[in-house]
């Protein structure tokens, strides 16, 4: 009798696994959830096995498949830089990411998950969230993932992007008024100079102009650095814009106008360097004439917040043994 109640519960075990594996195989993988393997799996790999045949055999030939083995997954540089992260593989949101450092959220919704065959579009829109209040973000876009079942797996074949510039949006005219404030606010007015090489009756900005620049892109450089200690200081000017972004982050802190951000003003030539490290604890500003603003003086600071001047108009003299701006 014992003998046989042993052979009764194995029989009844081996069932319950037979069943479980039975209903395992009864469910394969959907093409969203193919989608979220593809870019946040653990797994190495999954980027590539997500492609379609032709698409690795190319990429395998052009010597790309080791470095593409070696993807960085995105999951975890949302971890190493303080953010939270959710996927989902039902309901509306496909994603959720969260800062709590600035209060600020980010969510990918699904639209529509069309699947006709061996074919789903996933269609994907995008919402930023401030302290639980939704933010308008007339730029943000609609992306289609186009999966295609290719050998028994999900691939995706297709990536469809949609930009919507609705010209009338009250957030979208506020953003295109602030930048051009923004940019009257530095600007000042140009006068004669006639000094030493200086062509006689050419219109040069003013050396104050100038001046002023500079100490604005020293002050927001603070700024920035103190707003992003992961970071620290940049070595990009165009980090610093101010124009063209719904939410300030690091690679548009919004805290200079856009004609400073460009590199050019004045007749001058702007330029960061000496940015090393991370996160980074220095660096070189200079502003040194170019064209027809020669002869004019080169200025230049750094962390320190002291800006410089040198007389013969060369940024490099200017950052070697430049005397304080007056």
């Amino acid at each position: 009798m014992r003998k046989f109640a042993v052979l009764f519960f194995s029989l009844i075990l081996c069932g319950t696994s037979l069943s479980a594996k039975n209903a395992s195989d009864a469910a394969p993988q959907t093409a969203r959830q193919a989608l979220l393997e593809m870019f946040f799996s653990k797994e190495p790999g999954t980027l590539l096995k997500h492609l379609p045949a032709v698409t690795r055999a190319a990429i395998e030939k052009s010597g790309a498949m080791s470095g593409m083995q070696q993807y960085s997954l995105l999951a975890g540089q949302w971890q190493t830089q303080g953010k939270t992260l959710q996927t989902f593989e039902a309901g509306s949101v496909l994603l959720v990411t969260e800062d709590a450092k600035t209060g600020q959220k980010f969510e990918v919704v699904i639209d529509d998950d069309s699947l006709q065959g061996d074919q789903d579009d996933i269609a994907l829109s995008f919402h930023t969230h401030k302290d639980n209040q939704a933010r308008r973000t007339p730029f943000m876009p609609r992306v289609v993932f186009s999966m295609k079942m290719e050998a028994g797996q999900w691939t995706l074949h297709d990536i469809a992007i949609t930009m919507n510039l609705p010209l009338a949006d009250p957030d979208l005219l506020k953003t295109i008024s602030d930048g051009m404030k923004a940019r009257a606010a530095v600007a000042t007015p140009q006068i004669q100079v006639q000094g030493q090489g200086a062509a006689p009756g050419i219109t040069y900005g003013s050396d104050a102009g100038v001046l002023a620049a500079v100490r604005k892109i020293v002050a927001a450089e603070t700024t920035y650095a103190a707003t992003y200690p992961g970071v620290g200081y940049t070595c990009i000017l165009s980090d610093l814009d101010g124009f063209g972004s719904a939410e300030a982050n690091e690679h548009q802190a919004m805290l200079i106008s856009s004609g400073l951000a460009s590199g050019k003003y004045q007749g001058y030539t702007i330029s960061i360097t000496g940015c090393s490290g991370a996160p980074a604890a220095h660096f070189h500003l200079s502003a040194a004439p170019s064209g027809t603003s020669y002869g004019r003086r080169a200025f230049c600071s750094d962390e320190s917040g002291t800006v410089r001047a040198s007389a013969d108009g060369n940024a490099n003299s200017c950052l070697s043994g430049g005397t304080p701006a007056q």
